[in-house]
């Protein structure tokens, strides 16, 4: 009966959509002209305390925060305090010292939760988010508001076939400050092998990706991706190579 964390709502469509893609920060990210990388490690300790977790993140050289996590039935909270990188107010370093607590009421059907997050240097609310997530075995779906309600998106997931891990995913995203701009992306992903998954998706600003990702040995991963742009006129594809050791 647990909602879990403010970030696993609308996770498993965020996940099919964008993790592991070229666009993102890979720990090697390749490209015709230039070459781009980031470290991401994480650890977590699990039942510190009875219901209590804690996990440590760095990723290299944007970012680092540790978090305590609460869990329950009918409650899930989490508070951390870390650095980001923010050009527009950065320090010396190059980050922002960022405080964030946030709470998920409901059950594992339905659940409400909200993320705040303030600038200790700045004493300013870097940003206030809420999300509604809606789950059952065949679909999941979810409405979050971020960028202190800026910007609103739905997203929906449908497992279609659970040995294959075949599944569709959605979403539309809108932000109010950009002329009303809207962005619909849908995407599929499918496992070849037990040990090989393929991802597409595509969006209506007119980029199309595609992901391969194997499974090399236990728990080690290779993902190689690519992303083109129809809308660009020079159109460079983007490639990228991430190596990914999970626990």
């Amino acid at each position: 009966m647990n909602p879990g964390l403010y970030f696993a709502i609308g996770k498993n469509a965020r996940d099919l959509l964008y993790k592991d893609y070229a666009q993102q920060k890979q720990p090697f990210q390749l490209g015709y002209h230039s070459l781009d990388w980031s470290l991401d490690l994480s650890c977590q300790i699990e039942e510190i305390l009875p219901r209590l977790n804690s996990v440590f993140r760095v990723v290299i050289p944007d970012s680092g925060k540790a978090e305590v996590q609460y869990l329950r039935d009918y409650l899930g909270f989490s508070a951390s305090v870390g650095l980001r990188a923010n050009p527009a107010t950065a320090t010396a370093t190059g980050l922002d010292p960022i405080a964030n607590i946030s709470g998920v009421i409901g059950t594992s059907l339905i659940s409400l939760g909200a993320d705040l997050g303030f600038n200790i240097t700045t004493r300013t609310l870097q940003d206030l988010s809420a999300g509604l997530s809606f789950s059952t075995t065949f679909l999941i779906a979810s409405m979050t508001w971020s960028d202190n309600f800026d910007t609103v998106k739905a997203s929906f997931y449908h497992a279609l076939n659970a040995p294959t891990r075949t599944a569709l995913a959605a979403e539309l995203k809108h932000r109010f400050s950009m002329d009303s701009t809207s962005t619909l992306t849908i995407g599929a992903q499918h496992a070849l092998f037990p040990c090989t998954m393929i991802k597409a998706r595509l969006n209506t600003d007119g980029k199309v990706s595609a992901l391969l990702r194997h499974q090399v040995l236990n728990k080690f991963h290779v993902s190689i991706a690519g992303e083109t742009d129809f809308k660009d006129s020079i159109n460079t594809p983007r490639i990228g190579l991430s190596l990914a050791l999970n626990p």
